[in-house]
């Protein structure tokens, strides 16, 4: 926690230096174009050579200082960018707030555990993690907690995030350039489709007269500076309108070109910058490198061809301005050309350019898993394997509160299934999202909140909590059945991981009963490793049917001085002790 508000102060103070030079800048600014326009005047009402002179270095002057004024400009943006990073990870370690977005567009209330396992929405595991600033960084990521990479992605990606991890500046920087883009699905989506919207090219005839036309215009141009014979100036102005009139023929198609791409130039050239960052950084893992390699195209850089193309859309949007455009247009068909550039760049381009974003978004997950391991050195890297073996020391949730926090010891082997009980309040749902939490980030790459675990990366199923869905006319037991149906089928394909939460509430004790052990036996019969909580003790009777396959386990609760006391311990056997009674009359109710 202390680097982060190391950081924060170190670019406040830098801050304030740019901010005092930007200002300086904006002033000299003003005063150097109020002289500039002075020295017109005092030429005008004296013919003096030494105004134009001044007026002269006064205006190479006042486009220096635009060029620093914007240089600081950027400046003032990314470490703006840098505070707010270090300021939000210190309040997020505080437990003060958790100021990232939590990716609730993403989830899936039909997946097989993203809404059981709270993987997006507020305090989600989507917000804790989040350290993204692109839409296709968030995407990425988002994808990445619904996914199971096989065994050989998640070594990739374990070296890439301990590469990552050591990388505090960088990964800093990193998001500070993306934050500075303020980008937006809307603009993501308009560059994509633009991209894939394809367009003809100019005809060879169209081409010839875009070049001969201007020719016109400017020869005519040249001839009136050299005789002062006003007949040039009558073919200047056919030319100009010869002009105007041959683009207004391509007037339509320049506007579907750059249609819904407002702003969207700042964004590819923030993306370019992005990716310049990437190509510029020396790293050793093989996954970052390879990434890295995928940002080249036609012996250049992918920064190099997308801020070529960050300037061709802020050029076209100069067809916006009426001044501009009769101007620029007029005389030598500006947009015409920029037209005819933007499709040779789509036809050259349009088949990588989703790649390279697609590079920004691994990135930026990448870097969310490599904060996570930063903000949390404890937490141990899964040791894999393939004999259907999970076993997590001092296993816990990752976002509980490190400091009162307890974990557990568990392991699916010899036994692969477990029959949870215990009281209300004891910690048994808790358990169980801390072993699905685990198994989705092992499954992705991350590290996991234990001191080590030996992994067999399987699907994640479960069925906690579910809720009716008054769209569809279904009860909360017709939605449960569904997800035990779809944990069924996907068990058709392979062995999974599954949990389950004191399942089939919507039915009679008895019918509950016996269908939960029917459940078990049939999960178990597919070759599923997980768990199931119970309240039922007649469930955990099974294991005596099963003794290689299942076994029981249980959290207790103590009754001391009329208080009720959890320890959050796993237990063998099956619980003992029963609170409900308890608390119910402390409370008054009975």
């Amino acid at each position: 926690m202390e680097i982060y508000k190391t950081n924060s102060q170190s670019h406040s103070e830098d801050l304030k230096e740019i901010n005092s030079k930007y200002n300086s800048i904006s002033f000299f600014r003003l005063i150097s174009i109020l002289l500039f326009l002075g020295s017109l005047f005092y030429y005008i009402k004296t013919s003096e050579i030494v105004f134009v002179m001044m007026a002269v270095i006064l205006f190479a002057g006042f486009i220096i200082l635009m060029r620093i004024h914007s240089k600081l400009s950027f400046q003032k943006k990314i470490k703006t960018a840098l505070v707010e990073i270090n300021e939000n990870e210190t309040a997020y370690l505080e437990r003060k707030a958790i100021p990232f977005e939590n990716g609730a567009e993403f989830n899936d209330f039909h997946h097989p555990y993203a809404y059981d396992l709270d993987i997006f929405g507020a305090h989600s595991l989507f917000q804790n993690l989040n350290r993204t600033a692109t839409y296709i960084g968030k995407k990425t990521l988002a994808r990445q907690l619904l996914t199971l990479l096989p065994n050989s992605e998640i070594l990739l990606n374990h070296k890439a995030v301990q590469e990552l991890k050591e990388k505090l500046e960088w990964r800093q920087e990193f998001l500070a350039f993306a934050k500075a883009g303020k980008d937006s699905q809307s603009v993501y989506s308009a560059l994509l489709e633009w991209s894939r919207f394809e367009s003809s090219s100019l005809s060879k005839t169209d081409t010839l007269l875009s070049f001969l036309f201007p020719i016109g215009f400017f020869s005519n141009l040249l001839g009136y500076f050299f005789t002062s014979n006003p007949v040039f100036l009558s073919y200047l102005t056919f030319f100009f309108v010869l002009n105007m009139s041959f683009l207004g023929r391509f007037y339509k198609r320049i506007t579907i070109e750059i249609a819904n791409a407002e702003n969207i130039d700042v964004i590819v050239k923030q993306y370019s910058l992005l990716v310049q960052k990437i190509e510029n950084e020396n790293f050793q893992s093989e996954k970052l490198i390879a990434l890295q390699q995928k940002l080249y195209f036609q012996n250049q850089k992918a920064s190099v061809h997308l801020k070529k193309l960050s300037e061709l859309f802020s050029n076209m949007d100069t067809i916006g301005n009426f001044v501009t455009a009769l101007l620029f247009n007029g005389t030598f068909l500006f947009n015409l050309h920029v037209l005819r550039s933007l499709i040779v760049w789509k036809k050259q381009h349009a088949a990588v350019i989703e790649g390279w974003l697609e590079v920004i978004g691994e990135f930026e997950m990448l870097n969310s898993l490599a904060n996570f391991s930063y903000n949390n050195p404890d937490f141990a890297y899964p040791v894999l394997n393939n004999d259907h073996k999970i076993d997590f020391t001092n296993l816990s949730h990752p976002l509980l509160n490190p400091a009162t926090r307890k974990g557990n010891d568990v392991q699916f082997y010899p036994q692969s299934f477990m029959i949870l009980t215990g009281s209300n309040m004891s910690g048994k749902s808790t358990f169980l999202r801390s072993l699905g939490i685990n198994m989705l980030l092992a499954g992705m790459g991350s590290p996991v909140c234990a001191s080590s675990a030996n992994v067999h990366p399987l699907p994640v199923l479960v069925s906690m909590r579910l809720s009716d869905s008054l769209s569809d006319s279904e009860s909360y037991f017709f939605a449960e059945i569904k997800r035990l149906k779809q944990i069924m089928d996907e068990l058709e394909s392979g062995p999974a991981f599954v949990l389950l939460d004191e399942i089939l509430r919507g039915t009679n004790s008895d019918d509950k009963r016996n269908g939960t052990i029917e459940v078990v036996k049939k999960v178990i019969a597919k070759k599923a490793i997980g768990a199931i909580a119970t309240h039922d003790i007649e469930v955990c009777l099974t294991t005596n049917e099963y003794p290689d396959i299942l076994t029981n386990k249980c959290f207790e609760v103590e009754i001391s001085s009329n208080e009720l006391h959890f320890d959050y311990k796993l237990r063998e056997g099956i619980c003992q002790n029963k609170s409900a009674t308890f608390l119910m009359q402390k409370m008054g109710v009975i």
